[in-house]
């Protein structure tokens, strides 16, 4: 039954729209609809098994018999134990290697090519970019092979008449984790070159020419133009290689297997070894935990500076 214009009047303008608000509501809540797929998979492989780590890493417990709750006792052993102690200290060593590395090298290789406009460019980037797309177990055999004994590295220094300083590379104490460190140079440097060289090629040209009328020698561009152009690639490519430095696993397992020692042990390969080898699946689940928020921390902090300079 249709209301007639003086009852409409009686019951005020908004008579007419009194559905509206629903509407507008689900429209509000279309986005999150579609993102929720996506959630439903982020929650049930990310946020849920690092719930679990997190419960896990309370108990004592042999993955086999029942858990023994212990409390914090586990995140104290990371806290205590020097052998802990030790792989995070090679974590950290290996950011230098991973990253610092990476970073100064990329940055002159970047320079140098961009400022000099080499042809096949393309080539270069993918030929640097290689070490990405191979697999790392890979990488490890192919690299072990050469610091072997009897491997390349030896045998090259032995004919340029070198022969003092051919040593096992990866049974030195004091030598194992730099030529770990260096093979994790090699694979990152490509990224981190690729990476640099895209940001140097949207540097407008007139700033280089402004330099350069300004007097400006090619290490002054470098430092005045180039360097503050690609500050936002430098801490992309920070924070990528200093989370693969810190989670860094294949590499140590496959060349030196934490050895000799525990000289290369780092806490990826201590969450393996006490998970799946001593049957100490609450204190890897510490270690891991205690990885993750390291690796949150480091790269907050890298990303805090990366803003504070460009702003």
């Amino acid at each position: 039954m249709k209301s007639s214009p003086a009852q409409a009047a009686e019951l005020g303008p908004g008579a007419g729209t009194r559905r509206r608000p629903s509407v507008a509501a689900h429209s509000r809540l279309t986005p999150y609809l579609y993102l929720l797929p996506a959630l439903a998979v982020y929650g049930a492989f990310m946020i849920y098994p690092l719930i679990r780590a997190v419960q896990l890493s309370l108990y004592e417990w042999d993955g086999l018999s029942l858990a023994t709750f212990v409390g914090f006792a586990n995140y104290q052993e990371v806290l205590t134990d020097p052998e802990l102690r030790a792989s995070f200290a090679h974590a950290l060593v290996l950011i230098f290697f991973y990253s610092v590395l990476p970073v100064v090298i990329g940055l002159m290789l970047g320079a140098v090519l961009h400022r000099a406009r080499v042809r096949g460019l393309g080539a270069f980037r993918t030929i640097v970019f290689l070490p990405q797309v191979i697999a790392l177990v890979v990488v490890a055999i192919a690299w072990r092979q050469i610091y072997a004994p009897d491997g390349t590295l030896n045998s090259v220094l032995e004919a340029v008449g070198l022969d003092q300083l051919a040593r096992p590379w990866l049974g030195d104490f004091v030598l194992a984790l730099p030529a770990v460190g260096l093979i994790g140079t090699w694979v990152q440097t490509g990224l981190v070159t690729v990476l640099l060289l895209a940001g140097m090629s949207r540097i407008p040209g007139e700033l280089y020419e402004s330099a350069r009328l300004d007097g400006a020698g090619p290490v002054r561009e470098f430092f005045a133009v180039t360097l503050p152009a690609v500050r936002g690639e430098i801490v992309v490519a920070l924070t990528l290689t200093i989370i693969a430095a810190l989670k860094t696993f294949d590499l140590i397992y496959v060349t030196t297997g934490g050895g000799p020692g525990n000289s290369t042990s780092v806490p990826s390969y201590e969450v393996f070894r006490r998970a799946f080898e001593l049957g100490q699946v609450g204190s890897a689940a510490a270690i891991a935990i205690v990885l993750t928020i390291m690796i949150f921390a480091i790269n907050l902090i890298v990303n805090r500076i990366g803003e504070r300079e460009s702003a």
